[in-house]
């Protein structure tokens, strides 16, 4: 019964921002894709962070370029004593 659990540690918006943060510059399918998510659903994430404030994006040419606000803090309770920068930190290898 060595079965893999169906659940991560880490949510789909944190798995689009971790990824975003090493790769800013790559088009939704592609982190669809990394992911393993549909592209609509990253497009709902990316939406969701640029609103509150996590995330910004910049066109260059006809591509956009994703920045990370690793200032900005966590938003449970929990974690709010830490930002995204933090956590990117934190996983870096």
């Amino acid at each position: 019964m060595s079965e893999k659990p169906n659940w991560t540690f880490f949510t789909n918006h944190a798995h689009v921002m971790i990824y975003l943060s090493q790769h800013p510059d790559q088009p939704l399918r592609e982190v669809a894709l990394a992911v393993g998510i549909t592209e609509r659903a990253v497009q709902r994430i990316i939406s969701d962070l640029e609103e509150a404030g996590y995330l910004e994006r910049e066109k260059v040419g006809r591509q956009n370029v994703y920045k990370l606000i690793t200032k900005h803090p966590l938003r449970h309770q929990l974690e709010g004593h830490r930002t995204i920068g933090d956590v990117i930190e934190a996983l870096k290898v």
